[in-house]
């Protein structure tokens, strides 16, 4: 369903008792559900179509924040997908919002961590019900902000006269402001703001690293799976994507239904296919907020002196989309081993390498550099240890991830307590930075394959690091 108001989810969840919390621009009406505060659907900015976003102005009275807001206008999941079919929540160009979850609004400066979504820059949001926090907030007791941005073409589409691009980023960096201005009315520490990302949420905090203007918005970084192998600065085609754009909308842009902008953008992801996995649809070097290619470079290496960062990647990313295809269902024995391969070429190509040398970029910088890497659980899915498959370690509950393809065979009791190591160096990292890793045996990494700290328990020889 698309729509241009804000989303009215009846969501089940919301049901509670209502707490009042003052922030800067005003009264915010929230729940109380099992012990945490949560506040949902909080805009922190607006913006015209294609256009910058402004700061949320203050409001009178009090502000519903119970039911999620809107989405960003996205394309339904790819048909079997291993990640399965998620609830989308109802679309809408109005979906700079924040969900909330803290201990309680009391002033006592807890670590806060803000959670970026990924999805190629296309799809996904952070209300969706698979990225709860619940439990990474009460375990830890932190504040969590899941962001909710513009993706696809209203996000990243880079046309002259229509659309500069990087709206997404730029309604990204509007969101750690708003962090910035009001943690310490949630219970949180403005000081101490951990950006946690997973596929291209952590895309866009390695972007956000060469922004200079976005850097005093956190103290350290995680990056899950990033898939650093894209580059840094969009695809080489994007103004051909942008000319696609137009070319099949075929009509004025600010005119155009929310239905009409995406059957265009899809058409023109189809015209400018080719690339492999490649998103259509991201960051443009050179349009703000980022600097061209060796100015991102500069600032990342100027600001890494202060900064914490952990990042790693499954050992098997490309099995999330690669995992139980044609190649292994016609020759199930042989055609398995190419599959896998295949599946461990491209993840050290795509996102294991990439991320190995920006570890090294950083920490030969001056940063403080962490590196993992998830084998996984045992078991017999082709989708093991693959991209995404360290999500439900971390957020959502059993009923959120029902049915999803790539955990066939797990219960969430195995779901819950492998996550649970992710889940303790997480939140002692939003704590207590890279001293509180050195504590759990963390080594720092400084290039060598030793230093890299291991989750889960099933390798296989050939794929990963």
């Amino acid at each position: 369903m698309l729509s241009d108001s804000p989303a009215r989810s009846g969501d089940p969840l919301a049901a509670g008792a209502d707490v009042l919390v003052t922030v800067r621009g005003g009264t915010l009406r929230g729940r109380q559900e099992n012990g945490l505060t949560v506040l949902r659907g909080v805009r922190y900015a607006t913006a015209p179509r294609f256009g910058p976003p402004a700061p949320e102005q203050p409001w009178p009275g009090v502000r519903d924040a119970v039911e999620h807001g809107g989405v960003s206008p996205q394309p339904p999941a790819r048909p079997g997908s291993a990640g399965g079919a998620p609830q989308i929540g109802v679309q809408s160009e109005d979906c700079l919002n924040l969900t909330i979850v803290t201990p309680a609004a009391d002033g006592a400066r807890r670590p806060v961590i803000v959670w970026l979504h990924g999805g190629s820059y296309r799809s996904g949001a952070g209300s969706w019900d698979r990225y709860r926090t619940d439990r990474l907030a009460r375990e830890g007791d932190v504040v969590v902000i899941s962001v909710n941005s513009r993706l696809g073409a209203l996000g990243y589409l880079s046309a002259p006269g229509v659309s500069p691009g990087n709206l997404g980023l730029l309604d990204q960096l509007e969101a750690l402001r708003w962090v910035r201005d009001n943690a310490a009315d949630l219970g949180g520490d403005p000081g101490n703001v951990t950006l946690v990302g997973q596929s291209s949420g952590a895309h866009s905090i390695a972007c956000l690293l060469g922004v200079a203007q976005a850097r005093p918005l956190f103290r350290r970084v995680v990056l899950q799976s990033p898939p650093l192998g894209l580059g840094l600065g969009g695809a080489p085609d994007t103004g051909r994507l942008g000319e696609r754009f137009l070319a099949r909308l075929g009509g004025d842009p600010s005119e155009a239904s929310l239905e009409q902008l995406l059957a265009a953008q899809q058409a023109a992801e189809r015209d400018v296919a080719g690339r492999g996995f490649t998103p259509a649809y991201g960051p443009v070097a050179g349009a703000d907020p980022l600097p061209d290619a060796e100015g991102w470079l500069a600032a990342c290496r100027a600001g890494a002196p202060d900064l914490d960062v952990v990042l790693g990647t499954t050992r098997r990313e490309m099995a999330y989309f690669l995992g139980g295809g044609p190649i292994s269902e016609r020759v199930p024995l042989v055609g398995r081993a190419v599959e896998n391969g295949v599946i461990g070429v491209v993840t050290w190509t795509a996102f294991t390498r990439p991320t190995l040398r920006f570890a090294r970029l950083l920490s030969g910088a001056g940063a403080r550099v962490f590196v993992y890497g998830i084998d996984g659980p045992a078991s017999a899915s082709p989708y093991r240890a693959g991209h995404c498959s360290d999500l439900p370690w971390l957020f959502g509950d059993e009923a959120a991830w029902a049915q999803t393809p790539m955990l066939a065979g797990q219960s969430w009791q195995d779901v819950t307590e492998h996550g649970r190591a992710l889940r303790s160096a997480w939140l002692s990292f939003a704590a207590g930075g890279a001293p509180a890793l050195t504590e759990l045996g963390w080594q720092p990494y400084r290039g060598r394959r030793a230093a890299v700290h291991r989750f889960g328990t099933a390798r296989s020889a050939g794929l990963g690091y």
